[in-house]
């Protein structure tokens, strides 16, 4: 253990620090697409009764008309997160009929691209921006990504906890400084060893083979024991790949995470500067096919595990609130959705992604350079494709080294957090959930991705026949705990409010959206003066 982790270690032990230990404050994002009661993609507009995609606080669309997400509000409570979602499911159940929430990550099976709905937003300035820049995404990385679901886990430390850490740690810049440099820092320790949560919650070891359809460089196998399914024998979570969230064109972006201002530059030339491959489409108003002929229309479209984050203020990219304000917050985005889970994600896990990324932002963290980013770049493949594989090897500075070892002494840092996780909360749950990883480690049947297999193997079952029997599974369970009239009346309330809104950003627009999407560009330009 280092000396820095030992020393932030203790002063977290102290009774203050330990009551800081029980506001972190979480949120999840949680990802489902809509099927038929027959298990093919849902081609119905979005429910009405779920209000307005654009501006319901609880119940919006990702990249596909077809793709719900679900947002629980901020809370310093697991059992609290965990109660919204569940309640946003069974509200979800009552306004979609005979329709299904897909229980995985992976789609359904798919027909040809023209029957993956992009999603709706409205007439308003901003609706119109979202639709285009679905396009844009569909037209650089094929409709079929967009069916990809998955959990984001936003996380953040309380306030009161900066200034004291500061002050232990004698540095001399501003508050807002020193958030962002121990969040960056946090960042690029995640990074680091973030093939361990690839490991440990992949659930996409298969996929329908619908999905890669008229693409036969995909490197997958045939399953042997059903049709319709394509694997990797020991891949933990495809959807974390070359098959889902990568993207060549982006493999030139050198996001290191090491100051603000240089990430900022990044992305900024990123969104800024043309890009060859995707100026024969056009852009724009004239066009409506992509907002930019850039390698990113908006920040949004640069695919990470992780992303530093700040609310931003109506109107505001993101890149401004960084810059305006620094880090608020961290987003993880390598979560699969579990299919043997209700809501795909469990307190059990949670509570490993509070050690995990307490870890990551307590230890040392030194700055990141290319051969580093390109060995964990190496890393998270291995393990994304090759995870239980017996032997496996990972790069390290020093060589390479046993991936169940280096799981090993990983894990048994992240126990002393778990420790101390549990003196705040008065209890042993946090233990209880570092020993179901270390269990995994040893007996690799445990992990999500090898169970999936093994009772496809067992049941004789496609990939979609598995999924869609959990998804059944727990369709049955939400309908069949219907909410209370107290809580089904709020989220009602939400959702027609929401339509309200909607209604009210259309007809408040005063600009075109050429004006509109102008300004909005406008922001960047001036963040690259003000760099």
């Amino acid at each position: 253990m280092s000396e820095i982790l030992r020393q932030r270690l203790s002063e977290l032990g102290e009774e203050a620090g330990l009551s800081l230990l029980t506001q972190i404050q979480r949120g999840l994002e949680k990802e489902s697409l809509r099927v038929t009661a027959s298990g093919e993609l849902a081609q119905t507009p979005h429910p009405r009764g779920l209000g307005s995609a654009l501006t319901n606080e609880y119940i919006t669309t990702d990249f596909s008309e077809a793709l719900l997400e679900f947002i629980t509000p901020v809370s310093t409570s697991i059992a609290d997160c965990l109660d919204t979602l569940a309640n946003i499911h069974r509200f979800s159940y009552a306004q979609l009929d005979d329709e299904l929430l897909w229980s995985a990550s992976m789609p359904c099976s798919l027909g040809g691209d023209a029957t993956i709905p992009v999603a709706e937003y409205g007439s308003s300035n901003i609706g119109h921006m979202k639709k285009i820049y679905r396009r844009g995404l569909s037209l650089r990385y094929g409709p079929r990504m967009q069916t990809i679901a998955g959990i984001h886990y936003n996380f953040s430390i309380p306030e009161s906890y900066w200034p004291r850490a500061q002050a232990a740690d004698g540095d001399t810049q501003t508050l807002t400084e020193y958030i962002t440099g121990r969040y960056f820092g946090m960042i690029r320790n995640f990074q680091r060893s973030s093939w361990l949560l690839i490991y440990l919650f992949g659930a996409s070891p298969a996929v329908c083979e619908s999905f890669v359809r008229d693409h036969p460089q995909h490197g997958l196998q045939a399953f042997e024991n059903a049709g319709g399914t394509l694997y990797l024998p020991h891949a933990t979570a495809l959807r974390m790949g070359g098959l889902g969230y990568q993207s060549s064109a982006q493999q030139n972006l050198d996001i290191r995470y090491n100051q603000l201002d240089r990430y900022i530059e990044a992305l900024h030339g990123a969104i800024t500067q043309p890009h060859p491959k995707y100026a024969a489409a056009g852009a724009g108003v004239q066009h409506s096919k992509q907002l930019n002929t850039s390698l990113l229309q908006i920040e949004n479209e640069f695919y990470s595990p992780i992303r530093p984050k700040r609310v931003t203020r109506p109107g505001e990219i993101p890149l401004g609130a960084l810059r305006r304000a620094g880090i608020e917050y961290i987003e993880v985005r390598c979560v699969d959705v579990n299919p043997f889970l209700p809501l795909g994600i469990d307190a059990q896990q949670i509570r490993f992604l509070d050690c995990f990324l307490l870890y990551c932002l307590l230890q040392q963290s030194p700055a990141c350079d290319e051969r580093e980013q390109s060995l964990m770049r190496e890393n998270m493949l291995r393990v994304v494709n090759r995870g239980r594989e017996p032997g496996l090897q990972l790069l390290t500075n020093g060589g390479e080294r046993d991936m169940a070892e280096l799981a090993g002494r990983l894990l048994r840092e992240v126990q002393a957090v778990a420790r101390l996780l549990d003196r705040a909360h008065g209890s042993s749950a946090y233990r209880q959930s570092l020993a179901a990883q270390e269990a995994k480690i040893s007996e690799v049947s445990l992990t999500p991705s090898a169970r999936i297999l093994a009772e496809m193997r067992e049941r004789q079952w496609s990939y979609s026949r598995l999924a869609m029997h959990y998804s059944r599974t727990w369709a049955e369970q939400f309908s069949g705990r219907p909410l209370d009239e107290t809580l089904s009346g709020r989220f009602s309330t939400a959702a027609q409010q929401s339509l309200l809104r909607q209604a009210q950003v259309e007809t408040a627009e005063r600009v075109d959206f050429e004006t509109f999407l102008k300004n909005y560009y406008q922001q960047y330009e001036k963040l690259g003066l003000d760099a």
